[in-house]
């Protein structure tokens, strides 16, 4: 008999074990040659060594498909482990596009909804820094936010950082009551609402409380180097100038930033320049930094959206 490790480190172990290792035992009664002792991402392996190697196979089938679909079931489990072919995976999952960012709560599929969004999609494989503009609805955001879970479930980075300046929208809120956090969450819902999408509520808790998933306006960032991060600037046409600069000279070892804007609707004071102008000009052609530029072809909210964007444009020229 030998003993093998086995290490999870591409998915949560509980996404393979199940809750209370309902998911395990039924992996288990497929080997009952082998002894499967389960430590958080670590599973130990006893038993013979041909055993080992095809139990092994096994479960990175079923690893594989949970990346490819976001969901295993104790259905899946038992087809998948009770079958035979060297193919029986592909079969599994032929239907599946090669397009999807990530499969959010329920099995919600999250993938790019027009041609500048899978650029969005394509261009953070390249670049360590990108900037999305384009008109409200577009999907900057959320297309943003995909990828940062995205990262963090592959465990390409250890956190993300979520940043907005806390810039009012033409009107005043006034004096908020409550503690620092229920004030500034109203500024920060729509982060809020993408992540509530694309991670269950209890796994979404537990980030935020370990910090793994920081939600925090502009004004925090100063004097942080941020390392190991996916961080996203959003609403980032509310900058000023000392403001983008601070934010963007955070940038620290294995770090993607992504910057999201709307060069159209600027709340800030009267004559206060945008620190999201200033920094397309500066940077524009600088390499490792890309620029996506999304326009009325890639609103995905209600076709009125759109409409409303073209004659507001057509005013204005």
């Amino acid at each position: 008999m030998i003993e093998k490790i086995i290490t999870l480190d591409s998915v949560e172990p509980v996404e393979i074990y199940g809750v209370n290792d309902v998911k395990l035992n039924i992996i288990k009664k497929h080997f009952p040659k082998l002894k499967l002792i389960a430590r958080g991402y670590s599973l130990k392996v006893m038993g013979d060594n041909n055993d080992i190697l095809f139990f092994e196979k096994k479960l990175n089938m079923l690893v594989d498909y949970y990346h490819k679909t976001g969901v295993l079931t104790d259905t899946v489990i038992e087809r998948l482990l009770g079958q035979t072919g060297d193919n029986l995976l592909d079969k599994q999952t032929e239907n599946i596009g090669n397009d999807v960012i990530l499969f959010g709560n329920n099995g919600l599929v999250i993938k790019a909804k027009s041609a500048n969004q899978q650029k969005m999609v394509n261009s953070i494989l390249k670049n360590d820094m990108m900037f999305a503009v384009g008109p409200a609805g577009t999907g900057k955001t959320y297309t943003a936010v995909a990828l940062a879970v995205k990262a963090l479930k592959n465990k390409e980075v250890k956190r993300i950082i979520l940043t907005r300046p806390a810039v009012e929208a033409g009107e005043n809120l006034g004096f908020l009551p409550g503690d620092l956090k229920e004030k500034l969450d109203p500024y920060m819902q729509p982060l809020y609402d993408a992540l509530n999408d694309m991670v269950p509520a209890d796994k979404l808790n537990q980030y935020l409380e370990n910090r793994i998933i920081q939600i925090a306006p502009l004004a925090f960032m100063r004097g942080r180097t941020l390392d190991n991060a996916f961080v996203i600037l959003d609403e980032a046409q509310n900058t000023t100038e000392s403001q983008m600069k601070m934010f963007l000279t955070r940038m620290g070892a294995n770090a993607k930033f992504i910057i999201t804007g709307d060069t159209s609707q600027i709340d800030l004071p009267y004559k206060q320049p945008s620190g999201l102008l200033q920094a397309l000009k500066y940077l524009k052609n600088a390499s490792g930094i890309d620029i996506i530029e999304l326009d009325n072809t890639d609103v995905i909210r209600h076709k009125l959206v759109k409409l409303i964007i073209e004659r507001y444009e057509q005013t204005k020229n």
